[in-house]
């Protein structure tokens, strides 16, 4: 997530926490290195000076905290402004005692038919019964687009084939989810650009229907401080409630683009991580900004967990935790880590993690791991079960059987031993009480 701009700040700390003295010059140097950082993520400038003032300003005058050395005082500093110029911490919530109506709004190719399934599935994960509308008339295959998304996450669909008027598709599809006790319609409409007056028309007239309690912008985070404006012109024709920033996965613009989106007043309320539809986050600034200087967000982790929980096989868990495993439950790890995406963006949650390992340490553990799949699909049942009866003809065998080298075989059963002897030392308890710390 935003490699570029992470990468910049974290250097920049990196920098300051190895100078010696903290000195007047060594500021100015952090102060030059955050500039060139934002600069490149195509913040806006009038904002990134304005920011590394604040920042030099507080770093050079404030008096330190008891006890705290004043560079960990500078990183803090950054940490509070970064966060401050992103947007206040909101929480984004729907009453589940009425029927919720959210409306999609945005520029053709911003990614808001992806974005109206992935908050479909959030919202669903959330207990919410979820409906979506399909109201994008103008755009031919839009229909069929979201139908094959809404297909594979379970959530039902209202679309009129090949319907001309947007208004009372609209209208017509929050009916019929409204008499089948949906709590939450999603209605996604028409993307258009700012210039196309009849297009902005069609969506003023949605909302005069519709009135609904939501209406989200979706601006795609690679066109950076435009977002801005673009947020501006739909804000002038429907009131915005929230800003969903999508593509921050590889965007070198990302930055400018929640800095522009912020400075509009309307606050970020998600953003798009990836391509999986389970990759959307609440947006957070200061657990956005923590992970961003690898401070990591504990919480975004947890809530990954839970997600999984209603997934989970109780009896694994329990014999993973006593240190009983077997290598059907290492397999069944391994699945769940698949679940939450890639295990880079698992470590940015984690603070320390993601600088501690290089990106070609991750990626080759990630390219292991995905061998140890097939090598343990290889096994027998009984091996899986008693995987002390692998002797040298055995994993000759599942070697041959996988695909893989003997090496590779044995490198997999060494680090299924090492997981073993971990949670049988702790049986689980020192895990079960880190949890209980983060969740408190």
């Amino acid at each position: 997530m935003l490699s570029g701009l992470q990468d910049g700040l974290r250097n920049a700390v990196k920098k300051l926490i190895g100078a010696g003295a903290i000195d007047e010059a060594a500021v100015k140097e952090f102060v030059k290195d955050l500039q060139r950082t934002l600069l490149q993520a195509d913040v806006n400038v009038k904002l990134v000076l304005q920011l590394s003032t604040r920042i030099e300003q507080r770093a050079l005058q404030e008096k330190l905290p008891l006890g705290l050395p004043r560079k960990d005082h500078i990183v803090k500093i950054l940490y509070e402004e970064l966060s401050s110029i992103l947007g206040e911490e909101t929480e984004f919530n729907l009453p589940p005692d009425k029927t919720s109506i959210m409306l999609l709004v945005g520029i053709q190719g911003s990614g808001k038919t992806t974005v109206t399934a992935k908050l479909a599935r959030h919202l669903a994960k959330r207990g919410y019964q979820v409906g979506v509308v399909c109201a994008d008339t103008f755009r031919p295959g839009a229909l069929v687009q979201l139908r094959m998304l809404c297909e594979k996450i379970n959530i039902p669909i209202y679309g009129v084939e090949k319907a001309k008027d947007a208004v009372k598709t609209a209208s017509d599809g929050v009916k019929h989810f409204k008499n089948n006790d949906k709590n939450v319609i999603i209605v996604d409409t028409a993307g258009r650009h700012k210039e196309e007056k009849a297009l902005l028309q069609e969506m003023q007239q949605i909302r005069g229907r519709l009135n609904p309690d939501k209406v989200l912008l979706v601006i795609d985070g690679t066109i950076g401080q435009q977002c801005f404006n673009q947020a501006q012109a739909f804000h002038q024709t429907v009131p915005v409630g929230g800003i969903v920033i999508t593509k921050l996965d590889g965007a070198a613009k990302g930055g400018g683009a929640l800095a522009a989106a912020a400075a509009t007043g309307a606050r970020i309320v998600f953003i798009g991580t990836g391509e999986r539809v389970d990759d959307l986050e609440t947006f957070s600034p200061t657990r956005f900004v923590g992970r961003l200087l690898d401070m990591g967000d504990l919480k975004a982790l947890l809530e990954r967990v839970k997600d999984l929980e209603l997934e989970a096989d109780s009896k694994k868990l329990q014999r993973i935790a006593s240190g009983k495993m077997t290598i059907d439950d290492l397999y069944y790890q391994l699945e769940q880590i698949k679940k939450m995406g890639s295990l880079r963006k698992m470590l940015d949650l984690i603070p320390g993690f993601s600088s501690a390992m290089q990106d070609q340490d991750v990626e080759g553990l990630e390219e292991r791991m995905q061998y140890w799949k097939v090598i343990i699909q290889s096994m027998t049942r009984n091996e899986r079960q008693n995987p002390d009866v692998l002797n040298a003809s055995r994993i000759h065998r599942v070697a041959r059987g996988s695909g893989t080298t003997e090496k590779a075989v044995k490198e997999m059963m060494a680090r299924y031993k090492q997981a073993k002897s971990v949670m049988k030392a702790s049986r689980g308890r020192q895990f079960r009480q880190m949890m209980k710390r983060f969740q408190q």
